[in-house]
């Protein structure tokens, strides 16, 4: 069954069947930033995009595993990343660096509140209107169209309710703060429609599937488009369509190095964890693992019915498809039972698959990506001058090309901030106030000073991440990845101390780096310059980290 964004004969202007459209003279009057890579000469037509964004897929454990159709569709027709990153391992503060191509102590959006920025009227004001739809938008005459979750707090009436619609989209058919699978509702173009329990018109992966597949039998045909289709799945509470609910029933979460083992010399958060897990701990995380490849195998569904539609209609040669992750996730590692937040490799890699227009088959990459790439991959895309944005992103278009000689990062930025209050959990006495995300047995996954930034490198010759935390201990995690990928022993306190030192030095340059600032180069590329000096200030005391703060 199909689900058309309005009944027939009540369509109203920015829905699909009337999205603004410019004639091809009209529209070379709009283009003027956006002319560079492709043009528009006679018999050109700029390549469409799509961005299909999943919600706590991992890739450390497996998380690509349910989904045959879309590596083969996707994966085994372009390139695979295996080493994407996002700037945070949270779904608000990584969403805001995918739109605005930013690390999150330039997007401030610090957690997953109203108070932390989080599709707040600060956000609305300040950050929405220079997003790269925005721009694809109002500089490339892109229609642009979304579906599904935006930002967790979308829709809060604190926040102009579910009647904002972001500038820049042409089409807007967005959930209303945080995944679900029934019993929500929608914001199309600025008006509330409720959705039941019925999983023929009302199971959201399904909801997105078609109202994608409508948009592109009505959207204009003068003008190339992009989409962005941000699923629910694979977050809580892992409701799986009824075809798929006894799927994968032999499936448990992976017994690799660090499953429920104590996290020895790392921070106390980690440390606080019981070990071993409880049976019924590692029954419920067993089954969180299951449930979570389930709903999966309705966006694997909705991938293939998205390309066949392309294909179907002749957009698919001249259209990116990307697919990605907002954050990792973990199932027991270091005995924390799921969540994500934490810098660990399970947490902050993401898949990445990209096919489209000049890409060659079955490639992988091992370039060092981050989601603040997308942005400005996508206006590179769009043929839009990079050096007009503000962005810290790098464009992966040449990566997707194949370029040769090709210099590039070694180093990418994550930075998180903890959430937490100054009260004792009820539930958990015993524990110290500021404790959040807290299980029954009182392991928690995150506290008010769960605030850490990261250095995550990756060379010729090094693997390493490098990570400091903001709290009294000033406790520092660095990990050999090449030696131990699990991130089991921590050796900040064996390392070399020169090493050791140009690590601190490069972390507080790229927390306090902006635009081209944010891509110098790293600690083991041959234009890096080390002046200890700048390790102090003008009063001769050692410079502090710089750590984002609530707004």
């Amino acid at each position: 069954m199909r689900l058309l964004p309005l009944a027939p004969g009540r369509l109203r202007r920015g829905s699909p069947r009337h999205l603004p459209s410019c004639s091809p003279a009209l529209l070379l009057l709009v283009l003027g930033g956006c002319l560079g890579v492709f043009g528009v000469a006679a018999g050109t037509r700029r390549p469409n995009v799509v961005l299909l964004l999943t919600d706590d897929q991992d890739e450390v454990l497996g998380g690509m595993t349910p989904l045959k159709k879309t590596k083969a569709l996707i994966g085994e027709m372009g390139m695979t990343f295996s080493s994407a990153y996002v700037p945070s391992a949270l779904c608000c503060p990584s969403r805001a660096s995918i739109l605005t191509g930013k690390y999150p102590h330039n997007h401030h959006v610090v957690n997953n509140t109203l108070e932390g920025n989080c599709s707040s009227k600060s956000w609305q004001k300040i950050q929405e209107p220079n997003t790269f739809p925005a721009i694809l938008r109002s500089m490339c005459g892109y229609q642009t169209f979304f579906a599904g979750k935006y930002l967790n707090e979308y829709g809060a009436p604190d926040a102009g309710g579910l009647e904002h619609v972001p500038l820049g989209w042409s089409y807007w058919y967005a959930l209303e703060k945080n995944s679900k699978y029934y019993n929500y509702t929608l914001s199309i173009n600025g008006k509330a429609r409720k959705h039941g329990e019925n999983y023929s018109v009302d199971y959201l992966t399904d909801v997105l599937a078609n109202v994608s597949l409508d948009f592109l039998d009505y959207k204009s045909n003068f003008e190339p488009f992009f989409m962005m289709i941000a699923t629910p799945a694979p977050h809580s509470p892992w409701t799986a369509a009824p075809q798929y609910q006894k799927a994968f029933q032999n499936v448990f979460a992976p017994r690799n190095k660090n499953f429920n083992i104590h996290g020895t010399n790392k921070h106390w958060l980690i440390r606080q964890a019981k070990t071993p897990m409880t049976n019924s701990s590692i029954q419920f995380l067993d089954n969180a693992f299951r449930k979570r490849w389930q709903t999966l195998l309705s966006v694997d569904d909705l991938v293939e019915k998205l390309v066949k539609r392309l294909e179907f209609t002749g957009e698919l040669n001249n259209t990116y498809i990307f697919y990605t992750s907002d954050n990792g996730y973990h199932t027991g590692q270091f005995s924390l039972p799921i969540d994500k937040r934490q810098l660990y490799e399970f947490d902050i890699k993401v898949p990445l698959l990209v096919r489209g227009p000049g890409i060659k088959p079955n490639q992988t990459s091992k370039m060092l990506v981050a989601n603040i790439d997308l942005g400005p991959t996508i206006l590179d895309i769009a043929g839009y001058d990079l050096n007009k944005t503000q962005m810290d992103g790098m464009s992966l278009l040449p990566i997707l090309r194949g370029a040769s000689n090709l210099t590039w990062r070694s180093d990418v930025l994550v930075e998180y901030q903890g959430e937490g209050r100054n009260v004792t959990d009820p539930t958990c006495p015993s524990l110290s106030p500021g404790v959040s995300q807290c299980f029954p047995d009182c392991v928690c996954e995150d506290a008010y000073n769960n605030t850490y930034a990261c250095v995550r490198t990756m060379s010729a010759l090094w693997n390493l991440q490098y990570c400091e935390f903001d709290d009294q201990e000033v406790f520092v995690e660095v990990y050999n990845l090449t030696a131990d990928p699990d991130q089991i022993t921590n050796i900040a306190k064996t390392i070399d101390p020169e090493l050791l030192g140009k690590m601190n030095y490069r972390l507080m340059m790229l927390q306090s780096c902006s635009g081209p600032t944010c891509r110098t180069p790293g600690v083991f590329d041959p234009g890096y310059r080390f002046d200890p000096r700048l390790m102090f200030s003008n009063r001769g005391s050692v410079r502090t980290r710089r750590f984002s703060k609530h707004l």
